[in-house]
């Protein structure tokens, strides 16, 4: 018997499909951002033998208080200014699920994560769109200062995804001084980025000021599903009170504490990596047609004409994955490429000569 399931959903929630990476099976995946790296072998070791210590008969901390204090010590401030989420993605959603809603708005600057609008839509809260250049993909500072006058909240990211450039500190201190709004600097991939990038510190001096950082990037722990805030206390105490019970589990808080704990031992993978950015990029920039932006992330972002065909023929052809934006509004003809170990940048890059007939 036909039912009307799709009458009684929410309206706001009306019309969402279910997320699709365009995962397809292959030996190369370039096309998630995931660090590629296996895990350092004494992270490795460590977490293997927490793991075994662990009880899976008892519920998980709430708060992963361990986690936080383990956070709180690595970026100088309270527990109390520490929130621990499913990923990002649970905390990007918490946030616009207490601070947005019917009546308020987000500001973005797409091309961008694409989850802030989808999450903005879900809560009913208006998405306010202040587009970046179309050339170079600058921020347009004066736009984004006026949008966010009126605004609740700012997300921005930095490095941005997909198009791997920085925020000016100087915008966020223009944010946070000419505008009562609260803003979120995404920092998924910071550890690629210079060192002194990162704004987590002026989170002390500035309670409207919240920093999303991510294990799932650089510290090659994607499939684990562990993210944190860096906030104000008052923001985290509202979280704390609206999110879901025990939504990080016992095996990744404890997964995520030695990987914290041995942060230091992902350094030269994470170095590595950003030599290997800068090897693929030269690579890219002399195969003929292709246009390349700067970037401070573990990715690339390439216009190649016939991206989509192109990327087809990588996937079904040479079996190699990367992730395709040409339908994207602002990105025609754009891909996103993960920068990989030597021998996969390599057969990318063979692969792309063969299909552009490349000597």
């Amino acid at each position: 018997m036909a039912t009307d399931i799709a009458l009684r959903v929410r309206p706001a929630l009306a019309g969402f499909e279910p997320y699709d990476p365009a995962f397809s099976p292959c030996e190369v995946n370039l096309s998630a951002n995931e660090n590629t790296y296996p895990l350092p072998q004494d992270v490795r070791e460590r977490i293997v033998q927490a793991l075994a210590n662990t009880p899976l008969n008892r519920y998980p901390d709430p708060l992963a208080n361990e986690l936080r204090d383990e956070l709180a010590a690595w970026h100088e401030v309270d527990r109390s200014c520490v929130m621990v989420g499913n990923g990002g993605d649970e905390l990007l959603f918490n946030l616009l699920f207490c601070f947005g809603g019917p009546g308020r708005a987000l500001v973005v600057a797409p091309p961008c994560f694409e989850e802030y609008k989808n999450f903005a839509k879900m809560c009913e809260t208006e998405v306010v769109e202040v587009w970046r250049n179309e050339q170079d993909y600058s921020l347009d500072d004066e736009a984004l200062i006026d949008a966010a006058r009126e605004a609740a909240l700012v997300m921005l990211t930095s490095p941005n995804n997909p198009t791997g450039d920085l925020v000016e500190p100087a915008l966020v201190r223009r944010l946070l001084d000419e505008t009562d709004a609260l803003v979120l600097l995404d920092e998924a991939y910071v550890e690629f980025a210079p060192a002194g990038t990162s704004l987590v510190s002026w989170v002390r001096d500035n309670p409207r000021l919240m920093v999303l950082r991510t294990l799932s990037k650089a510290f090659a722990l994607a499939g684990l599903r562990c993210g944190y805030l860096i906030a104000n206390h008052e923001v985290i105490d509202v979280l704390a009170a609206i999110r879901q019970i025990y939504s990080e589990d016992v095996l990744a808080q404890t997964v995520a504490l030695q990987a914290v704990r041995k942060r230091s031992s992902f350094e030269p993978v994470i170095s590595t990596i950003v030599k290997e950015r800068e090897e693929l990029a030269r690579a890219l920039a002399e195969l003929p047609g292709v246009t390349l932006w700067p970037s401070s992330a573990n990715f690339l972002l390439a216009r190649i004409p016939e991206a989509g065909s192109i990327r087809a023929r990588l996937r079904d052809e040479h079996s190699v994955l990367i992730r395709d934006f040409s339908y994207a509004p602002g990105l025609s003809d754009c891909l996103r490429i993960t920068v990989g170990t030597r021998s996969e940048n390599e057969r990318l890059i063979g692969a792309l000569k063969a299909i552009l007939e490349v000597e």
